[in-house]
């Protein structure tokens, strides 16, 4: 039996829709990664950029359980001396939530020029109002969470 290795020209990207409504930070994260990979694909090939674009909705009502918006801390480093900067994930998902899920999903790809390429397909929206309906994206559930 052979192994089948994807190529670029068999990729047939598509659209996906999250609703991140009342849906823990991580959960939405992992679901959108695996989108973002390929990894829902039967074609799926680790060096191939597979993957295909996900629009998530609703960011401003995602949750952080625990006391994660209060001690969880977002931290990056200007490049001159001394400017390291922080921000609680309170302050940040009250002024900028679709960055809190921008980075949630970019530590979760690969550390190189496929994640890179793979994070530009993703587009996170504050409410459910957002550009891509000529697209008919399709709904995705998340799954592992509890109603």
């Amino acid at each position: 039996m052979k192994t089948y290795l994807a190529k670029p020209a068999d990729i047939e990207r598509k659209w996906f829709v999250v609703d991140a409504a009342g849906l823990p930070l991580g959960r939405v994260a992992t679901t959108v990664a695996d989108i973002l990979t390929g990894k829902t694909k039967t074609i799926y090939t680790p060096n191939v950029d597979c993957g295909d674009f996900v629009v998530v909705i609703n960011s401003d009502k995602v949750v952080l359980t625990g006391n994660k918006l209060i001690d969880k801390k977002h931290r990056w480093h200007t490049g001159y001396v001394g400017g390291l900067k922080e921000v609680n994930y309170g302050t940040l998902m009250a002024s900028n939530s679709p960055k809190a899920i921008e980075l949630a999903v970019k530590g979760m790809l690969p550390k190189t020029s496929l994640g890179r390429k793979q994070i530009t397909r993703l587009h996170v929206y504050k409410d459910e109002a957002h550009k891509h309906t000529a697209q008919q994206p399709q709904k995705v559930e998340v799954k592992g969470v509890r109603n």
